[in-house]
């Protein structure tokens, strides 16, 4: 049980925070180091296949053999030297209502990360067509900024939560795992993995030599993308370069034993990576 927070009692009995599972079986809690990463669900439900690219029938069949796999809407609130980060906000749908479960108001929150800007992740940003957190510090890589910024009228919603967060905005140019960590402030790395989006990036929380990595979408369906990375989907805006990132931090989280957090992973949406083949994967849930 080393690490697993004792405030929400997840199915194994822990002590419960301000509510219990039964209540609101959303919220799932991680310690690493000193710190806190708290999930914040929007629920379960499953996925197809249609969404794979490069995924063979054989490997469907092997992999998700009734053709769908599970998957969730997350975003995670980090708990570090004092601060409240939400990294991602979903749509939006139950984030304030978990946070309040956690007794945290849109007040509280004092650095808002995106992982990328596509509507799951940024949807819970603006409340009124105001700063839904009024005293937060966004901080975006430059890259998908500069996406997001460029014109087109499919980035109309992004660009307008960029404006009404322009004051406490904080660009950046996010490193390659492997290399010297970009430190946007202490316990917190940002992490380069272009492809799913031109400016995708993940995060590191690290607190007295203990590290978990959030790396938003860098998978959508675990129960293939383990065994088979090499799988894509059409959510991708460059497939070949997001399959390189992901094959990347694979190989980097296992080789350290890092665990794991991923915003469409299945709750309890964090767990550790082991080497399973080859190639392959495999993926095991923290205990609940």
């Amino acid at each position: 049980m080393k690490n697993i927070h004792k405030y929400i009692m997840i199915v194994i009995g822990f002590v419960p925070m301000m509510i219990s599972a039964q209540e609101n079986p959303n919220l799932f809690s991680y310690k690493v180091g000193t710190a806190e990463v708290c999930l914040l669900s929007e629920g379960q439900d499953v996925g197809n296949s249609g969404i794979f690219v490069g995924a063979t029938s054989e490997m469907i069949q092997k992999a998700i053999p009734n053709g769908t796999y599970p998957r969730s809407c997350n975003a995670f609130l980090v708990r570090i030297s004092g601060k409240n980060i939400l990294v991602d906000t979903g749509f939006g749908r139950n984030l304030f209502d978990n946070l309040k479960s956690l007794g945290v108001s849109s007040e509280q929150i004092d650095v808002i990360l995106i992982t990328h800007s596509h509507g799951d992740h940024i949807g819970g940003m603006l409340k009124d067509d105001k700063a839904a957190f009024p005293k937060a510090v966004l901080y975006i890589s430059q890259a998908e900024h500069d996406l997001c910024m460029n014109g087109d009228a499919r980035n109309a919603g992004t660009r307008k939560v960029i404006e009404r967060y322009q004051s406490n905005l904080r660009l950046f140019e996010p490193q390659e795992i492997d290399g010297q960590p970009l430190v946007l402030f202490p316990g917190i790395q940002a992490i380069a993995t272009y492809g799913h989006t031109p400016g995708h990036t993940l995060f590191m929380v690290v607190s007295d030599n203990e590290k978990l990595l959030i790396w938003g979408d860098l998978t959508h369906a675990m129960a293939i993308q383990m065994p088979y990375p090499q799988v894509a989907m059409t959510y991708d805006t460059n497939t070949e370069m997001a399959i390189s990132s992901r094959l990347k931090v694979l190989e980097y989280v296992t080789t350290n034993n890092i665990p794991v957090a991923g915003m469409h992973t299945a709750f309890p949406g964090m767990g550790k990576i082991t080497k399973a083949s080859d190639e392959g994967y495999s993926f095991t849930p923290l205990a609940r």
